[in-house]
């Protein structure tokens, strides 16, 4: 495990970053606090949540119970707060799940942002982004379809504005530390870095999108920006929701697994990817390697800055976990995963 800068900013993180959407309701509180201790612990120093967690699934009852858990965890180590980055997310539109399902506007980037600071039960949340953009996008298995003739280029770029002003406005009170975005597209971050220029108004340090051995939409036009623009990738799903375990391999389903729970595991089983997971889970074998330790190894080891966010249901599950953040792998060892890629490219 190493330590990178965030973006552009001297704030130093760890590559790898602890994921909480299941606390509350799947991880009970008390487990949830053991996986805080157990994660600073072994070093870790940014922990990422949303207004809308935990999931599977999301519902207006347990919206925010998630910042809550991990409120109460900060309230109960005051000394603590200051050892960790701390990055929650507003909620884009949605389908009434959050504040009725409201856009995000100035005014309800203000309103989630007060909410969740109460709720976290902190002073400054150090990374605040925009849980995906208003104007759709095609993360969550929309680029399949995905099409956006139907946008208004300078309707997205006064609203972009707007937002960074309201960005700028919380910045100045002490509320947040950094402006950050989630499941957005080269084009979007692009415009959002201009803004910021052209107005002075806070430029993006990160991005949170879905990457992992079966996922690598961002290794292109993405990766070249995060490059030459500095802006950190914080990747969600490195274990493409537990497909690169091998648990759910040969038509195994887990009691209380993901799966169980989501049958599709959000738009990700499909008729390829299983044989795309085999391939990986045979290299894997065959190095002597743990398959998740291989995954989120992979995921640290891109070109482009990048801090993976890995996450547990159970402590033992978190321990495992920790146990392999130091492994790194060969050079020839990557060659051998480009191979497999360009066999089963985007699998789902």
């Amino acid at each position: 495990m190493r330590k990178i800068p965030l973006g552009t900013t001297d704030r130093l993180i760890t590559d790898y970053c602890l994921g909480t959407m299941t606390w509350g309701t799947h991880t009970p509180e008390a487990e949830a606090h053991r996986q805080m201790d157990m994660a600073l612990d072994a070093g870790i120093t940014i922990v990422d949540t949303a207004e809308m967690y935990p999931v599977n699934p999301v519902t207006p009852e347990t919206v925010g119970l998630t910042e809550t858990v991990l409120g109460n965890w900060n309230a109960a180590n005051p000394g603590r707060r200051g050892a960790y980055v701390l990055a929650t997310k507003i909620t884009g539109k949605n389908a009434a799940f959050v504040r009725q399902g409201q856009d995000i506007t100035p005014e309800t980037f203000t309103a989630a942002l007060d909410a969740s600071l109460a709720r976290l039960k902190t002073d400054m949340i150090d990374i605040y982004q925009l849980h995906w953009p208003n104007r759709g996008s095609y993360h969550f298995r929309q680029n399949w379809g995905f099409n956006p003739a139907a946008q208004n280029r300078a309707a997205t770029l006064a609203h972009m504005h707007d937002v960074l002003e309201a960005a700028q406005q919380a910045v100045k009170a002490g509320k947040i530390g950094h402006f950050a975005l989630s499941n957005e597209s080269a084009w979007g971050t692009a415009q959002w870095l201009e803004l910021a220029r052209t107005h002075g108004l806070p430029r993006v340090q990160s991005i949170q999108n879905e990457y992992s051995l079966l996922c690598r939409l961002y290794d292109t036009d993405l990766a070249e920006l995060a490059i030459n623009e500095q802006v950190t990738l914080l990747a969600y799903s490195p274990l493409a929701a537990g497909l690169l375990t091998g648990k759910y391999q040969n038509g195994a389903m887990p009691e209380g697994s993901r799966m169980a729970l989501n049958g599709d595991l959000g738009g990700r089983k499909t008729p390829r990817v299983f044989d795309a997971v085999s391939a990986y889970l045979d290299m894997a074998k065959a190095h002597g390697l743990d398959p998740i330790h291989m995954a989120l190894a992979f995921s640290v080891q891109r070109p482009f800055p990048v801090s993976t966010i890995f996450g547990a249901t159970t402590c033992d599950q978190l321990a495992h976990i920790l146990d392999g953040l130091d492994v790194t792998l060969t050079r020839d060892q990557l060659a051998e995963i480009d191979k497999i890629h360009k066999a089963h490219p985007m699998p789902f």
